[in-house]
């Protein structure tokens, strides 16, 4: 028999590649944080020698999600400002408290919090777009979630930088220190058209291209964004960042709730990628991404949940429903996004457009071993008769019981295993009663 760190076997097994298959009485035999084999449980014990056995007799194993879209440190500014408009949230309220709170120590305590909330929810990987990238980075490892650091880049100056060119020089110098890190990969993070410049973003441009990583920027998250830079430069932003080059298989444009088809068309031809975020759109009243009509164009549509001061959690599967749903009602067709598309974008989308599909995203042979447990072993998932749709409409958050990330056990029983918990509580707490000052 062959020994292997750990064999999980479970009632069945989604592993998005092929799409829509469902494994039943499967198990995915891991070693040296790889998928070793996705294989019948019977045929697993016959052949495995494990260090670690997992049986998980009522649960699905799906690959870990993929948040397409944060704002990590910003949990800590949760409920702080809601039932406003975007520009009134931000100017009024978010830009104030983060010009006099960020800092290293804020980020990492949001972070903290932020990593918590999302492996207890699936979540093994994120994107992250804000200020002290460095500290997500350190903050990532050692919780030990899978993350992509923006490295952000503004116009203004805020406690963190002073213009355009520190912040690049700050972005390159995290860049740096974070090369051969396994669980840290980058994406240029230009905040959005209305805050970067065009000699900014050709800078952007210009260092994505040479390391080859993606670029991370809100285009088109209102109906007030782009009228006001019809009327100060008449183009449309996307028709702006087009001329510049940004347009291209490197673009992960987020919200994107404003789209004429010909602009859907141009992103389709240029192989860029759509981050959706349902629930923050919804709540800030910023409008409908075209997701089915996206979909149908060739655009590659993953999912993010935005900062949980907007949104006001860190919660894929609430995601996954409210992108299913809400798809539905926007392309007036009941078949728009069926559930297991809405998966895919959960997982392998975000992984492409991160351009680490061929790391994660599904559970496949040779992939990391970023895994997630979903019991159905409850009232509410029952009766079971399609288990992707049950993923999906039915399961919540609150069934994860078990996480993998690169094979290590980070969630486990519901208990995070390197994360304290109470500590994360307390430091949020202590936030909460200085940002109230405020």
């Amino acid at each position: 028999m062959q020994t292997v760190d750990t064999l999980i076997a479970a009632r069945w097994v989604v592993p998005v590649e092929p799409h829509g298959a469902v494994l039943e009485d499967h198990a995915v035999a891991v070693s040296s944080g790889r998928i070793l084999e996705v294989l019948p449980s019977d045929q697993a014990r016959s052949r495995f020698a494990p260090l670690v056995s997992v049986d998980l007799h009522d649960h699905v194993l799906i690959p870990g999600l993929v948040n397409a879209h944060t704002h990590a440190a910003m949990t800590l500014m949760r409920g702080i400002a809601d039932d406003l408009p975007l520009m009134a949230w931000l100017k009024g309220h978010i830009w104030p408290v983060e010009g006099r709170w960020v800092s290293e120590d804020f980020v990492r305590d949001g972070v903290s919090l932020a990593v918590a909330e999302m492996l207890r929810g699936g979540t093994t990987c994120f994107n992250d777009m804000y200020f002290h990238a460095e500290v997500t980075a350190h903050t990532a490892i050692a919780c030990g979630i899978r993350a992509c650091v923006g490295l952000i880049v503004l116009d203004f100056p805020s406690r963190y930088a002073n213009d355009a060119n520190e912040y690049l020089a700050k972005g390159l110098s995290v860049y740096d220190e974070f090369q051969g890190e396994p669980l840290i990969s980058h994406a240029m993070a230009p905040h959005a058209p209305y805050t970067v410049s065009d000699p900014a973003l050709t800078r952007v441009r210009t260092l994505a291209d040479e390391l080859e990583i993606p670029i991370h920027m809100h285009v088109h998250e209102t109906a007030d964004e782009v009228a006001q830079a019809v009327e100060e430069t008449r183009r449309r932003p996307l028709e702006r960042l087009d001329n510049l080059g940004l347009v291209s298989p490197s673009l992960i444009g987020v919200h994107l709730t404003q789209l004429e088809d010909v602009e859907i068309v141009r992103l389709a031809q240029a192989g860029a990628h759509v981050a959706h975020c349902p629930e923050s759109n919804l709540k800030l009243a910023s409008g409908f991404c075209p997701v089915q009509a996206l979909a149908e164009a060739g655009v590659n549509v993953c999912l993010g949940t935005d900062g949980a001061a907007s949104n006001n959690d860190l919660d894929m599967f609430g995601e996954m429903r409210t992108a299913a749903l809400l798809a539905k009602g926007v392309a007036n067709d009941a078949t728009a996004a069926p559930a297991e598309s809405v998966l895919r974008m959960a997982t392998l989308n975000g992984a492409a457009a991160l351009g680490l599909s061929a790391e994660i995203g599904s559970l496949r042979p040779g992939k990391a071993a970023d895994i997630t447990a979903v019991s159905f072993d409850t009232l509410e998932t029952q009766p079971c008769y399609d288990v992707i749709s049950q993923l999906v409409y039915a399961a919540g958050r609150e069934r994860v019981s078990d996480v993998w990330v690169a094979g290590r056990h980070v969630l486990k029983d519901r208990r995070l295993v390197h994360v304290d918990e109470e500590e994360v509580k307390h430091k949020a707490a202590r936030w909460a009663d200085r940002i109230r000052e405020t």
